[in-house]
């Protein structure tokens, strides 16, 4: 299994960006796929999860209505589209393969991770 991500830079406040996960080693389309971000001295924060389909998502408050995540399953490739970026946005961002059985935000008990793409958002 491997997990790369890419798209991560450093943008302004307000800006945009989007973030891709390449997946390989396994039937993405058969799992739920996962974002979750780790600001500098903080513990990992859940940030989105969709579906096998991609029909459903779910997102944390603090991105909710600002981030969109979605997946091409013909690609093997997760997004996440991040608009109206802030400050507090600034971290590392994972994509990670959600098993089965987990609930959606249980990030401690996804099983496969990416190693990250950096965010910084700063004027």
């Amino acid at each position: 299994v491997q997990l790369v991500e890419s798209g991560g830079g450093m943008v302004q406040p307000g800006g945009s960006l989007r973030l891709s996960c390449a997946a390989s080693g396994f039937t993405f389309s058969a799992y739920r796929m996962s974002w979750v971000r780790q600001a500098p001295g903080k513990g990992p924060e859940w940030v989105s999860i969709i579906n096998t389909g991609g029909g459903s998502t779910a997102y944390a408050d603090s991105v909710k209505g600002r981030f969109t995540i979605s997946r091409d399953n013909a690609k093997n490739t997760l997004y996440l589209q991040m608009n109206s970026l802030k400050p507090e946005d600034t971290a590392l961002y994972y994509c990670a393969r959600v098993p089965a059985q987990t609930n959606y935000d249980r990030w401690y008990e996804y099983d496969y991770w990416g190693q990250g793409t950096q965010v910084t958002v700063s004027s």
